[in-house]
């Protein structure tokens, strides 16, 4: 059976008239779903009771809630949500005035980052747009959300078609009217996808970077073999980030792998000129990757050196890291 959620405007006006409704009721049916977040076709009130018999026939609303979740000491909250015959996991971080949700796009993933802990799933396949939605809608904490980011499980820009689906209806006036402003979307470089996103979309990006140079980075994220750190940069210097929206670097740090002063150096190089911050992270060993984290002295001289250099440059607090729910870490680990 098809589902109701994940699709658009003019989507839900052909299902009406495909199900003997006026057209008029695609706009209803976009209100139930992204306004009252309906979770059943018998909570549509205003449509007719024939017209709602006849949407149960080959259509359902498509919500799921999570079947188990875990919390962290630190208010961090992980929720496992069914996908088909797979598992994908999303996670909650309360943080004073901001609220998160970390969405995934992928069940598992097939980046084969050394360091990720996600990447040893594997690939089981793509999520839909609903999907997606229904992590952001589903959890007990929805209403409290004011930022989205997309880097759980899975490569965004390897899922583009149902991604930008899901940031068109968070963000359309008929959806849930979201800012672009409070939504980022992670990539670890793929460069066919990124630029069709920095084309659509004015959500916010994010880069997987971690080293700076090319056979440095290719031993860890095999993406780089492909599409080099260098093309990535160079394509996103063609889009103005000066403004409303904005493009970050995330960077994993290891002892004396990558936050020396060589490395230091050759992010300023590389990043001259572009208007963007860089958000150190500490590493959360799953065993992946066979170097120590970096220690906190160096994160913050390199932190310091960056920023006194021009590049705003902050160290992510740790969230959720004993409940697997800190970067890199979604595993399924709830999976009952």
């Amino acid at each position: 059976m098809d589902v109701l959620l994940g699709k658009t405007l003019s989507e839900l006006q052909g299902i009406a008239t495909e199900c003997g409704l006026q057209r008029f009721a695609g706009k209803q049916l976009a209100e139930w779903l992204y306004r009252a977040r309906v979770t059943s076709i018998d909570e549509m009130t205003n449509i007719s009771l024939k017209g709602r018999e006849a949407l149960k026939i080959r259509y359902e609303v498509g919500r799921h809630e999570p079947v188990a979740h875990a919390e962290s000491q630190d208010g961090t909250k992980k929720y496992l949500f069914p996908v088909g015959t797979q598992f994908v996991e999303s996670v909650f971080i309360p943080d004073e005035d901001r609220a998160t949700i970390c969405v995934s796009t992928q069940a598992g993933c097939k980046m084969g980052c050394k360091f990720c802990m996600t990447g040893t799933l594997g690939f089981h396949g793509h999520l839909t747009a609903a999907d997606i939605l229904n992590q952001v809608l589903s959890i007990p904490e929805s209403d409290q959300l004011t930022n989205i980011v997309v880097m759980g499980e899975g490569e965004p820009m390897d899922n583009l078609d149902e991604v930008m689906r899901f940031l068109t209806i968070m963000t359309a006036d008929y959806g849930l009217m979201w800012s672009p402003k409070r939504i980022t979307v992670s990539s670890v470089g793929l460069l066919p996808g990124l630029k069709r996103y920095l084309e659509e979309s004015s959500c916010h990006l994010a880069i997987s970077l971690h080293n700076p140079f090319h056979i440095e980075r290719e031993q860890i994220m095999p993406v780089e073999k492909a599409f080099a750190l260098q093309q990535v940069i160079k394509l996103i210097k063609q889009y103005d980030f000066s403004h409303q929206r904005r493009v970050s670097f995330e960077y994993i740090c290891w002892g004396g792998v990558n936050d020396t002063p060589k490395h230091a150096n050759e992010l300023l190089r590389l990043l001259k000129g572009l208007e963007c911050r860089i958000n150190l992270i500490r590493y959360h060993d799953g065993g992946q990757a066979d170097f120590p984290a970096s220690n906190e002295a160096n994160m913050e001289w390199m932190r310091d050196y960056l920023t006194q250099k021009g590049i705003t440059t902050t160290i992510r607090r740790s969230r959720g890291e004993d409940i697997l729910a800190a970067c890199g870490m979604l595993v399924n680990a709830l999976n009952v």
